[in-house]
């Protein structure tokens, strides 16, 4: 097969706690390849020092991953929470890498950041501290954005809470407050709206706290909101959510979809 006929490849661009191999493994993308890194911090790369973990550094990281995975091929681009603000500067900085992008409740403005500027202020003994009584509980703590907690879950919490120290967080939490704290964040943003399909994407039950500008609501190519989830709608719906997005994606996905 021809890089021409290639299925276009899906990265999916994590958030500030956890990773997405819960949609990357799901089966709805048929045979279309799709990538699911752990950023600078996370996983395999947690060993990354905290001063070098910042948003822009995320980008360029991600850029040489594709690069070397996918060549010179553009991709679908999907952000969640955090990773939707990533996903926003990637496209904005390589915006030839990028076919469309989908944002699930991704940050627009420092409203989105509340807890990541609650966290960014914490002296590190406090973050240490907080990600350990998380870590103790971690079926109570994905209760708080999951309604009727699945028994599966309570794994996948522990794995995600696992996935990064309490200093990745601080870096991620620092750098999400200065970059869309910025008055040309919001310019990029545009400019990404501009050059590029964005979907934007909310669970029904978070979508009142997503800070999107209305013009934003214009201009997506569409907005989707999943009924009875919250900011984790890869929890509250596995099975549905993943093919939701296939085919937002162009993607043919067997099955059929949960409205």
């Amino acid at each position: 097969m021809s890089e021409m006929t290639q299925p276009v490849p899906t990265v999916l661009i994590h958030g500030l706690i956890g990773d997405l191999r819960i949609v990357a493994d799901s089966g709805a993308f048929a045979d279309a390849p799709v990538l699911a890194p752990n950023l600078l911090g996370y996983g395999g790369n947690r060993a990354v020092p905290a001063t070098a973990i910042t948003l822009p550094a995320q980008v360029e990281w991600l850029e040489a991953g594709i690069a070397a995975r996918f060549g010179e091929r553009p991709v679908h681009l999907v952000g969640h929470s955090v990773g939707g603000a990533i996903a926003m500067l990637f496209a904005h900085r390589y915006p030839w890498r990028v076919v469309d992008l989908v944002s699930i409740e991704g940050n627009f403005t420092l409203a989105d950041a509340f807890w990541s500027a609650s966290l960014a202020a914490m002296p590190p003994s406090e973050a240490e501290h907080m990600l350990a009584a998380m870590r103790a509980d971690p079926a109570a703590w994905l209760a708080r954005s999951v309604q009727d907690l699945p028994a599966w879950a309570t794994a996948l919490a522990a794995d995600w809470l696992a996935l990064q120290p309490a200093s990745t967080l601080q870096a991620m939490a620092r750098s999400v407050v200065e970059e869309t704290g910025a008055p040309s964040y919001l310019d990029r943003v545009r400019e990404v709206f501009a050059r590029h399909p964005v979907h934007l994407v909310a669970g029904e039950r978070s979508r009142g706290g997503w800070d999107v500008p209305e013009w934003a609501w214009r201009q997506a190519a569409s907005t989707t909101v999943i009924a009875q989830a919250g900011h984790l709608p890869m929890v509250d719906d596995r099975q549905g959510f993943p093919l939701r997005l296939a085919r937002m994606l162009g993607i043919a996905a067997p099955g059929p979809v949960r409205l």
